[in-house]
């Protein structure tokens, strides 16, 4: 790398460019809100650090050289590199001014996006979340890397040493085909009413599939060998007689409404996730994450399936 000292500056630059943009000195001059000397200095002393005529000066106006329009056209480039070198370390003394990647299970987006969007931008009108979807192994690698700046996670998985907002609990009911045994009736379900039932899973990978089975303890099932990549086809293969699955509430509302199944919830203590905003230890970002995840728990809050 060169580290000579350029002999000229971005501020030259901006004059050089308002004096192109007008064909006027006193124009440009009014335009930066500067003497017209100084302007006039400025841009005579970039000429002569750069060796080249920017502008031919007369009695009919000021017109741009040849080369001059060349090397204007590389002068634009720095300056909006320079804007955007600007206003992405403002993002950073500011996380909540800018974007912000945000990972999210795939067993939460579908469900949640359509009102944390919103909620966030009524919050934080500045900020530009960009959502990444991945399992919690994915999403956990990525924090830990710098590839994401937060993470909406279960506690109930492997996190390590990564800092964490509660959210809230998302309790799991259990989804049922129509004419079902255990589809009568509106009572909560003892979980041991579910013994010998053949049971649908996600695949490896989902923390959901781990919790599922944590959820169901010492009853019994029958676990089937198809597993599913999403909870999607997991209602469907309900709705087809193939088995019984559970689901977390906040996806309930959504599920149930693609397919035809019967919906039952659990007696207590009824089993469920937590749900929590996660970023890396000493992370620049960590009390605007904080703010974040205030934000996203009262809309989980608000949300008529979101946690308790």
């Amino acid at each position: 790398m060169d580290t000579a000292p350029l002999p000229f500056t971005l501020r030259q630059m901006q004059y050089a460019l308002a004096v192109a943009e007008n064909l006027s000195f006193r124009k440009a001059a009014d335009l930066c809100a500067v003497a017209q000397p100084s302007l006039s200095a400025q841009v005579a002393a970039l000429e002569e650090a750069l060796g080249v005529t920017l502008f031919e000066r007369g009695r009919g106006g000021v017109r741009v050289t040849p080369p001059g329009r060349a090397l204007l056209v590389r002068m634009g480039r720095m300056l909006r590199e320079g804007s955007d070198l600007a206003q992405e370390a403002r993002s950073f003394v500011d996380p909540l001014a800018g974007p912000l990647r945000l990972g999210i299970l795939p067993t939460l987006a579908p469900y949640v996006l359509s009102f944390l969007t919103p909620a966030l931008q009524a919050a934080f009108p500045r900020l530009q979340p960009i959502w990444i979807e991945g399992t919690t192994a994915t999403l956990t690698a990525g924090l830990r890397d710098g590839g994401l700046e937060g993470a909406l996670l279960a506690l109930e998985a492997d996190l390590g040493d990564l800092e964490t907002f509660p959210l809230g609990q998302d309790p799991f009911q259990v989804c049922l085909p129509a004419g079902h045994r255990l589809a009568r009736g509106t009572r909560p379900l003892d979980l041991e009413a579910l013994e010998g039932e053949r049971i649908l899973l996600l695949d490896d990978g989902h923390c959901l599939r781990h919790q599922a089975l944590a959820a169901c303890g010492r009853t019994r099932v029958e676990e089937l060998g198809f597993r599913a990549t999403s909870l999607s086809t997991l209602v469907h293969m309900v709705a087809g007689g193939l088995g019984i699955t559970l689901l977390p509430r906040l996806a309930v509302g959504t599920e149930a409404a693609r397919a035809t199944v019967i919906l039952r919830p659990l007696a207590p203590p009824v089993p469920f996730r937590t749900l929590a905003l996660a970023w890396r230890p000493g992370s620049y970002a960590g009390p605007s994450l904080r703010q974040v995840g205030a934000e996203v728990a009262a809309a989980f809050r608000k949300h008529p399936d979101g946690g308790r």
